[in-house]
């Protein structure tokens, strides 16, 4: 496959592409560029917006309008495809919350679990119920969100030692977050039929549970 080299068509390259499995559940992103390689491999098939397959030649013959993103190559044009379906790949999204800093201000709804003060997460800290110089261990149960003033004040010691109540009780949440941290600044007109089904924790750094 060779492009067109103008700085346009390799600009458009490098924008995303959501990647489906057979179940049409997302599964990741990847770049034009690769996805196009997939379709000329036949790894893939291109997804249009009704739900319709193409493989690399049959997408190829669709028709390009001007309000069709497009990659000029060296024989013709071709549209840019959003969503891909991998022919042959069955594996799902994994489904269990991360631990991670992003769902314990998810599952706490940046509220202060001390204060009940609902702040913006650059104002928020993650606070260990139970310190870790006391035995405590960084796990979903025993680590919840705090403000600044509220981390301060309890410190190394736990609520009730620091004269603070926490009224919940901290839980592994059952609930798999959207994923808009990840596609705040990338979407595409054409993912949002897929994008309730992914689970932003999938793609979050996890904390280490010890």
């Amino acid at each position: 496959m060779n492009y067109s080299a103008t700085t346009p068509v390799y600009s458009v390259l490098n924008t995303k592409v959501l990647i489906l499995n057979r179940s049409y559940l997302p599964i990741h992103v990847t770049s034009v560029r690769r996805a196009f390689v997939l379709l000329y491999q036949g790894i893939a098939k291109a997804v249009n917006a009704q739900y319709q397959t193409f493989d690399f030649e049959s997408w190829s013959d669709l028709s390009v309008t001007m309000h069709d993103e497009s990659v000029g190559m060296v024989n013709r044009t071709i549209r840019v495809p959003r969503v891909i379906l991998l022919v042959s790949y069955d594996r799902v999204p994994k489904r269990q919350v991360r631990f991670s800093r992003y769902n314990i201000y998810a599952r706490d709804k940046c509220t202060c679990q001390y204060c009940g003060q609902r702040r913006p997460r650059h104002e928020l800290n993650l606070d260990h119920v139970i310190p870790r110089t006391q035995g405590g261990t960084s796990t979903w149960e025993n680590v919840v969100c705090s403000c600044q003033e509220c981390n301060r004040l309890k410190g190394g010691r736990t609520p009730h030692q620091a004269g603070m109540t926490l009224p919940r009780k901290p839980v592994r949440p059952q609930w798999t977050p959207f994923m808009q941290e990840t596609f705040s600044l990338s979407r595409y007109k054409e993912w949002l039929p897929f994008l309730n089904t992914i689970d932003a924790s999938y793609w979050n750094t996890e904390l280490l549970e010890k």
